[in-house]
């Protein structure tokens, strides 16, 4: 069975959303982790260019393994043991803490993936069984510096932030929080409390606040161009995977 898809200048850029170049630097992350080993001593039915075209395309279109199968003209079975064999290789290294830590300025906010496996999810207030991902992302370069494991989808994001262990990697650094995230050491905005209106400084404050972080709700809704983010359909660590290569992806387009 013949494939449609190669590691070409037009699948890459159509069905991967990464530029050749781009591409070539995920590429060359894949094989420094070992991607081109074989499985149990039987060689790959594709080269390891079209392998990582295809966890590419499966997180972008979401696609069955059926229908990817067809696509790269092998079988069902085999797509599976490549997405979990190359999945992991594609994540996201977190960023090292800047020396001038001081004057960086991240923003961290939480989102809520679809998910299929219950072990996972959680019915939440979309009334979908989903997950809860913590995100944070340089304010000014737009880079994701780390995603968090995700914890089920009625996990309130103060409490997922506390237990994703991502505060001591923002040690130093200034990070921006939503209302969500009071008590937890993150910079919020002034609350409005009973009889108590807010100050006209305190109101600027905000306005501010607001206009800063929804950078990071940018960043996430360009994670969401890839579809498996819609509806992960993958069990076990498959979604934590997902999300650790899809930071990766968006930060390549942007750091070009």
């Amino acid at each position: 069975m013949a494939g449609v898809l190669r590691a070409e200048r037009v699948w890459v850029e159509t069905f991967a959303g990464l530029q050749v170049t781009q591409f070539a630097r995920l590429l060359k992350v894949v094989w420094e982790r070992g991607g081109n080993g074989t499985l149990r001593g039987r060689p790959w039915s594709l080269p390891l260019a079209e392998r990582v075209l295809l966890v590419a395309v499966y997180y972008r279109t979401n696609l069955t393994m059926r229908q990817l199968g067809t696509l790269f003209g092998i079988s069902s079975s085999t797509v599976c043991r490549v997405i979990q064999r190359l999945g992991p290789m594609l994540a996201l290294e977190p960023v090292s803490r800047p020396a001038e830590a001081a004057d960086r300025l991240w923003i961290v906010d939480g989102t809520r993936v679809p998910v299929r496996d219950r072990r996972v999810g959680a019915s939440s207030r979309n009334y979908r069984f989903s997950a809860n991902v913590q995100v944070i992302v340089d304010a000014d370069t737009r880079l994701v510096i780390a995603a968090a494991r995700p914890v089920p989808g009625t996990t309130a994001d103060a409490h997922a932030w506390r237990r994703s262990g991502l505060a001591g990697h923002c040690e130093g650094v200034t990070v921006l929080g939503d209302g969500a995230y009071l008590n937890t050491g993150l910079v919020v905005p002034h609350r409005k409390r009973p009889g108590r209106p807010l100050l006209k400084g305190e109101e600027e404050d905000n306005a501010e606040h607001r206009k800063v972080r929804a950078r990071v709700e940018h960043v996430i809704g360009r994670m969401k161009n890839y579809k498996i983010l819609r509806d992960c359909r993958q069990r076990g660590d498959g979604l934590h995977h997902a999300v650790q290569a899809i930071a990766r992806m968006p930060n390549l387009a942007l750091a070009a």
